[in-house]
């Protein structure tokens, strides 16, 4: 078994536990309401847009024994280059006003799920980093593009509301790829065991952006 093989093996409780949550079934079978949809966009934005400062910290908290990943790391930065601008464009194709979207507020699921990525990397051991990226980009292909389609349809959005959604479910496809191979070539126990660590947190810590969702929606409305 290869440790990609493990790592899949290792995390399945928490990633069907994930897939579970009635609001991303809702997603599936496009019966959300439009505030569902516009909720997940505005957190999206507020862990998107740190992407790639993430990505950066990762890399430059990885020592010279893993100089290919710290490579890789760099062709990452690369293709996730501005994606929180896409969420952006997204929520005013939605009607929403963009510069308020960006000087929001994360609920407190997306401000700890960031957090807790932020000291993986700095406190812990930064290859764990990469269980963020299973998690977040494995959910991406397996209900991007089919959420996005049921959505559309359900709510009558136009096309360019689901940009965000619509190009990671094709390009995360490719990213699995690469991130197999990247995964298979870690032969540290030690490197391992933080990957698979960091994936069954943060499958929980994103799954509890998505249990919050229509709470954080409600109490909102009652504030205002």
């Amino acid at each position: 078994m290869t440790f990609h093989e493990r790592l899949l093996a290792e995390t399945q409780a928490e990633r069907l536990s994930l897939l579970s949550i009635p609001i991303i079934q809702d997603a599936l079978a496009g019966i959300i309401q439009r505030q569902d949809y516009e909720a997940f966009l505005q957190q999206a934005y507020h862990h998107v847009r740190h992407t790639v400062p993430l990505l950066m910290a990762c890399g430059s908290r990885l020592p010279a024994r893993l100089e290919w990943l710290r490579t890789a790391v760099g062709e990452y930065i690369e293709e996730e280059m501005g994606h929180h601008e896409w969420v952006l464009d997204d929520l005013a194709a939605c009607g929403l006003d963009r510069d308020a979207a960006a000087t929001s507020s994360p609920s407190a699921a997306t401000e700890l799920m960031v957090a807790y990525a932020y000291d993986t990397i700095a406190r812990g051991n930064p290859v764990g980093f990469f269980g963020m990226v299973l998690v977040l980009e494995g959910t991406s292909v397996a209900l991007a593009t089919r959420a996005a389609v049921a959505i559309e349809s359900g709510l009558g959005l136009p096309r360019n509301a689901f940009s965000y959604l619509l190009s990671h479910g094709d390009l995360d496809v490719e990213h699995v790829g690469f991130f197999e191979g990247l995964m298979n070539r870690l032969d540290d126990s030690d490197d391992q065991a933080a990957v698979i660590h960091a994936a069954r947190r943060f499958y929980r810590l994103y799954g509890d952006i998505f249990r919050g969702l229509r709470a954080d929606t409600a109490a909102n409305r009652e504030a205002a």
